[in-house]
């Protein structure tokens, strides 16, 4: 069930009216698990299975582990590989097979692998990497086992972030479940702008610059003037952002709406970020949280070693590269971050001597001249997540560096424009705390603003039914 569709306007406001209605916090939980897995059935029934049997084994294995103190981390192992052969089986498998095939094919040996026709589960590697994080939590003794069953499988099939995260901590959600929430008109209508906020970003923002993006990177081969690639480019990082915090503001402000805080997923990292560690401190950062917390800061134990710790931030990215999906296009896009991070830590040093002596950290032309380096290297690294292929990419960035014919064409764009300066003005305000007049003026300015977005989404929305982007990870 989609966001953006019709079923789910309907499914929303009859899930919120049950759910306050039912006095007991026991049979509200359950209800809110019925309507989970019904929400996650309309895709494909057959595959809630998959987010059942990810939610038992970590279920059982947190129990295992909490029991268990000697046998724990190979109870906590078990489950690790149970839940990634899962994940392998149904996203890797036949990608794997292919790249084995064409490289024994290299070396002069025929081998057949048989390739399995299944459909890739929609959001498997939101609710794994959150079942998993469950576990390791309950390992390192971050939060106590949950021994009620349906309130953890709750836990990991929440609707609103089920399919697209934000992938949440067991440390903040699993916790809500525990209290019964009345309904607050003040946290209600915040969230209801919150949803309405999404749908911005997501119809009128990402779906109308996807029709830009792709007519110039589905027929790269026909385009004759190369500044289109660079206009293409730069469109698909709003795209991209439009579509995924949408998404993430969608699900935030259902939560809200039914009293649950979600983790914020994105801090503005588009127009803000001044280097590109300051990026993944802003974006998506549920999932980079969850690397940094599971994987990078155990692979860097106790080390004091520079090249260390180099090795280990480009591992956690090239390791995200692949969750993000089966192509090599991810891997080389998140390689590129990486590379872009272990240059920052090896110039760290000098550059905050470099600032400090030159007094340039108070200075706005400094900070914004950051801004816009860090945002043209993060263009250039998503140029391979949205190619196509590999070769599309380095044709792309050979364009955005050798032919810029065709750049003046981006004022054509006016209403696209337009719409990315109002997303630049209400960002900026956030930014810098210029929404002080909220608390005196709350129920106003948020009537108003609810009144112009919808009329905005509803005037100038794209209703193609498009899905999420990250609906495929």
């Amino acid at each position: 069930m989609l966001f953006n569709s019709l079923d789910f306007l309907l499914f929303f406001p009859i899930v919120c009216i049950i759910f306050y209605a039912i006095p007991a916090l026991k049979w509200r939980n359950m209800f809110l698990l019925l309507a989970s897995y019904y929400f996650y059935m309309n895709w494909e029934p057959v595959y809630a299975l998959l987010l059942l049997a990810s939610t038992v084994i970590t279920y059982l294995a947190s129990l295992g582990i909490d029991r268990c103190e000697k046998k724990k981390k190979v109870i906590l192992w078990l489950s690790i590989i149970a839940n990634l052969s899962i994940l392998f089986f149904f996203k890797y498998f036949n990608w794997a097979a292919d790249n084995i095939t064409t490289l024994m094919e290299m070396v002069g040996v025929s081998i057949h692998i048989p390739e399995f026709k299944v459909l890739l589960p929609v959001g498997i590697s939101f609710y794994i990497f959150q079942a998993l994080g469950y576990s390791i939590d309950v390992y390192y003794k971050s939060v106590k086992v949950e021994r009620n069953f349906f309130t953890y499988a709750l836990f990991v099939s929440f609707f609103p972030q089920l399919v697209a995260g934000p992938i949440e901590r067991s440390t903040n959600l699993l916790q809500q479940f525990h209290s019964k929430h009345k309904f607050e008109d003040k946290q209600a209508i915040k969230g209801i702008t919150m949803m309405l906020w999404g749908y911005f970003l997501k119809l009128v923002i990402a779906d109308n610059i996807s029709v830009i993006v792709d007519s110039v990177y589905n027929n790269l081969e026909t385009q004759t003037m190369g500044g289109k690639s660079l206009i293409a480019s730069i469109f698909f990082c709003f795209q991209l952002y439009g579509d995924f915090a949408g998404y993430s503001y969608i699900a935030t402000g259902c939560a809200a709406v039914m009293g649950f805080k979600l983790m914020d997923n994105f801090l503005r990292p588009y127009f803000f970020s001044v280097s590109i560690q300051d990026f993944w401190k802003r974006n998506h950062i549920s999932l980079t949280t969850w690397f940094m917390d599971y994987i990078y800061y155990p692979l860097v134990g106790s080390s004091t070693s520079l090249r260390w710790w180099c090795f280990c931030i480009f591992f956690t990215f090239f390791l995200s590269g692949f969750w993000h999906g089966a192509n090599w296009t991810y891997v080389i896009c998140f390689s590129i971050f990486g590379i872009y991070l272990v240059v920052c830590i090896l110039k760290e040093k000098r550059q905050k001597k470099f600032e400090k002596k030159h007094n340039l950290k108070k200075k706005d032309w400094w900070l914004w001249l950051n801004r816009i380096l860090t945002f043209f290297l993060v263009m250039l690294a998503l140029v391979f997540f949205r190619a196509n292929n590999v070769e599309d990419g380095f044709t792309v960035i050979k364009r955005i560096f050798t032919d810029w014919s065709g750049i003046y064409t981006i004022f054509a764009y006016k209403m696209v424009l337009s719409f990315l300066f109002i997303l630049f003005l209400v960002e900026y305000a956030i930014e810098y705390k210029k929404t002080s007049f909220l608390s005196k003026h709350f129920l106003a300015f948020y009537t108003v603003a609810s009144i112009l977005l919808s009329c905005v989404i509803l005037c100038f929305g794209n209703f193609g039914h498009n899905e999420f982007i990250y609906f495929q990870f």
